[in-house]
């Protein structure tokens, strides 16, 4: 099969990502930092370059600025290949005036941009998840099952579906049923794996499993069509289980490391997780690169530093600090005798001359000296002064001073914030 003809690839962009605030403030889901030096968005995206699909949508509509920067600048195709990775913002035309109104609808009122590219079908993809999979074998699987609709679904523990969609699978793979986050437990074990499936699985059968939608769909052409010649607005939702017993439906099984970074806790716990000596998530493997954009920046500077488990990107320079289980970003500054303990600290996008740094007011760019941090997300160009002390422990979610927030137990200095000398938290 010749994916790179045959397939569009659709990254949905998500709403407005009220889940992440404030990471999602000024940015959207996709464009959220991610691993030092990613975005959310350059993992679906390489996954299809990986895979041999070139020709990539992206549908957003909210804090798009920076994500347009990014993508513009991090993707370029020879003009042989015929591959582009285009966004596609929501827009106003005759029939429309207002947002999408979900992961449907997105697609929806841009199948007249799909049609101007041949294509046999289109894979669904989300924006915010973190995993690495060959989209031509889930793809060659779909063709050759005779499937209209293929859905990928990785097993979870029947004692950990909670907040899942799972789905019920015939042993030929047909999907037979759906439930959406099912609480009832005699739902859930009605929805476990028959022994054939269950025998399929690689890790360990000390529990059995159900099987949870990962929200990647691969839709025939016509399929995709006839599935949004309504109103429905979410796939989810409303599409796939409406298509129960009209269309034929196909899983996936896929066994690897996912996760769903759809709420800070998990954002934060997926980065804070790939500084492990084994990272769940392998950045490092030659046989499926992770693109991003190439800034051509120095490598970072460490002067007489403590660092245990630390993820440094490029560019940092660190001074006489104690790191300890941490991601650190780009051209990140951190300043003599500060401790960081548990910190996804994004970086800046930009160096400050000394010249700057003396003449303004407010703390530069980066972290002061002597500050005590744990627990925390810096955002990219936040300013934080000597002397400062920032710690979640034991305190509610909630607003606090200069903009500081705690959600999900993760305090969060949002981008751009300033956090005077001495401030405590």
């Amino acid at each position: 099969m010749n994916v790179q003809k045959q397939v569009l690839a659709v990254v949905m962009g998500g709403g407005r990502g009220t889940r992440l605030h404030p990471l999602t403030a000024e940015r959207c889901k996709p464009a959220v930092p991610l691993a030092g030096k990613y975005r959310l968005v350059d993992i679906p995206i390489s996954n299809c370059i990986n895979s041999g699909i070139n020709r990539v949508f992206v549908l957003t509509q909210f804090h798009t600025a920076s994500l347009h920067r990014h993508i513009q600048n991090a993707y370029h195709f020879d003009p042989f290949g015929g591959g582009f990775v285009e966004i596609l913002s929501a827009e106003q035309t005759e029939k429309t005036s207002d947002w999408y109104q979900g992961t449907a609808d997105a697609v929806r009122r841009n199948l007249q941009h799909f049609r101007n590219f041949p294509h046999d079908y289109v894979l669904i993809l989300s924006g915010d998840q973190l995993y690495r999979m060959d989209f031509a074998k889930i793809v060659a699987e779909h063709a050759a099952s005779g499937a209209d609709v293929t859905i990928a679904a990785i097993p979870f523990p029947e004692s950990k579906v909670e907040g899942l969609g799972l789905m019920q699978v015939n042993d030929d793979l047909s999907i037979a049923r759906f439930a959406e986050k099912p609480k009832d437990p005699a739902v859930i074990r009605s929805l476990v794996l028959g022994p054939a499936l269950e025998a399929r699985l690689q890790g360990p059968h000390d529990e059995r499993h159900c099987l949870a939608s990962m929200g990647i769909y691969v839709f025939n052409r016509a399929a995709l069509a006839d599935a949004l010649a309504g109103n429905e607005k979410d796939f989810g939702k409303e599409i796939i289980p409406g298509l129960l017993g009209k269309k034929r439906l196909h899983a996936h099984i896929f066994e690897g490391y996912w996760e769903d970074i759809g709420t800070v806790r998990a954002f934060f716990d997926a980065n804070l997780a790939l500084a492990q000596p084994l990272p769940p998530f392998n950045f490092y493997d030659p046989a499926a690169p992770v693109y991003t954009l190439d800034r051509y920046l120095p490598a970072s500077k460490l002067n007489k530093c403590e660092i245990d488990h630390v993820v440094i990107a490029d560019g940092a320079i660190i001074t006489n600090a104690t790191l300890r289980h941490s991601v650190i970003g780009p051209r990140a500054f951190i300043g003599d005798g500060t401790r960081l303990t548990d910190v996804v600290m994004m970086g800046a996008d930009d160096y400050e001359s000394e010249e700057a740094r003396r003449a303004t007011a407010v703390p530069p760019i980066g972290v002061g000296k002597g500050c005590d941090i744990q627990g925390a997300i810096l955002d990219k160009n936040a300013r934080i002064g000597d002397g400062v002390r920032l710690n979640p422990a034991g305190k509610p979610d909630g607003p606090y001073a200069h903009g500081i927030i705690i959600r999900d137990g993760v305090l969060i200095v949002p981008k751009g914030a300033v956090i005077p000398a001495g401030t405590v938290v």
